[in-house]
């Protein structure tokens, strides 16, 4: 018997592409509409005695073989090496002899330490570049670009289902992302827009980019934004309207970039003419190199994540929460590593760490949000 805390895992999906059945299809096949399907497969919905024998009718297997309940992990007694309370439930876990050892992933410890491993090696032609990795990882290696930093921990947990399988994530503005993805330099665009009236920013401007590729836009995180500023906020900065203070130093995003664009709509709001605020020209590129610059001394100020601010050990003053989607086209949603995302994007283990971040909550995360 199932317990309250197990989780049924559904593996409808699995068994209709197998068929090579669409949603729509299959749907027909059991007499129920094609929203009954999506949501089955996304596990926001369970369905009844009926549904479920009509499904393993169709497919010729068991009610079982469909919907398997596996059990919550056990908890086990872990030894946690820090030098800090650092305020995280996140661990990176090794087990050394006997010993489950935690490390927590909190401040720098959160991001990355050193080299990348290359695939390969540019020529000096500049065209061409000697290939270090096999053909086979290539082909299973997807490149999403956008610019939230929780893209890495997504692509962790594809590479955790399928090892053979890798998201490959390059920072990128949320334009910068859709442009790219538009002109077949990715797979993936991750675009966090901010809506300045009732149309969904993410959507349009990602059917504007694309101009009518179709395509598919799902919901991944809600995240929080806001200034970056020093440890304990000495300069009491509490909304943007504090930039324009004399002593204030500035570092702001450039320009596209969706908290560039969100700071000058909030300015607009309170009457603040740009050029009263000191740095407002100095740009950087990054919601890490903002944070490094305050964490230098060299700026009080600047736009970025709550979660990068924790990461520097800085002060936070939240302004907004922004959705961040994936856009994906339809004619890439086969791709082997893709199908892997997907299914990921529907994992309680993907929701339970986005919940962890600081600044991060994953109600939406896997949902549809629009189909272009």
């Amino acid at each position: 018997m199932a317990r309250k805390d197990d989780t049924i895992v559904c593996n409808v999906k699995a068994f209709r592409m197998n068929k090579g059945w669409s949603q729509q299809e299959l749907a027909e096949k059991i007499d129920t509409r094609r929203q009954a399907i999506y949501d089955i497969e996304s596990g926001r919905y369970l369905p009844n005695t009926a549904i479920a024998l009509r499904l393993a009718r169709v497919f010729g297997c068991r009610v079982e073989d469909l919907f398997v309940v596996q059990a919550e992990p056990e908890d086990q007694p872990v030894h946690l090496l820090s030098d800090t309370d650092a305020p995280t439930t996140r661990l990176t876990l090794g087990r050394v002899r006997d010993r489950l050892v935690g490390l927590p992933l909190h401040g720098a410890e959160s991001i990355p330490f050193g080299l990348r491993s290359a695939d390969g090696l540019l020529n000096p032609d500049k065209k061409s570049a000697s290939i270090l990795s096999s053909s086979d990882r290539l082909d299973k290696t997807i490149i999403l670009m956008g610019c939230d930093p929780a893209f890495d921990i997504l692509g962790h947990h594809v590479s955790r289902a399928a090892p053979e399988m890798r998201v490959h994530c390059r920072f990128a503005s949320s334009h910068r992302a859709l442009s790219h993805l538009a002109e077949g330099l990715a797979h993936v665009a991750g675009t966090h827009l901010h809506n300045t009236g009732k149309a969904e920013s993410n959507v349009v401007v990602a059917s504007q980019k694309l101009a009518g590729l179709r395509s598919s836009v799902l919901g991944f995180s809600l995240l929080e934004e806001g200034l970056m500023v020093a440890n304990g906020n000495p300069l009491g900065i509490r909304t943007v309207a504090d930039l324009a203070q004399p002593m204030v130093r500035f570092i702001n995003r450039e320009p596209g970039a969706a908290l560039r664009v969100l700071l000058d709509d909030r300015l607009q709001r309170a009457g603040i003419d740009a050029a009263r605020i000191n740095g407002y020209a100095n740009e950087v590129h990054s919601h890490r190199e903002g944070a490094y610059r305050i964490a230098c001394n060299v700026a009080d100020a600047a736009l970025g994540l709550r979660a990068i601010a924790e990461a520097f050990d800085l002060g936070f003053v939240p302004i907004t929460a922004a959705r961040c989607d994936l856009v994906i086209p339809n004619d890439i949603s086969n791709h082997p590593t893709v199908q892997v995302l997907l299914d990921v994007l529907q994992s309680a283990a993907l929701r339970r760490e986005i919940n962890a971040i600081p600044g991060y909550e994953s109600s939406i995360t896997g949902k549809m949000i629009a189909e272009l």
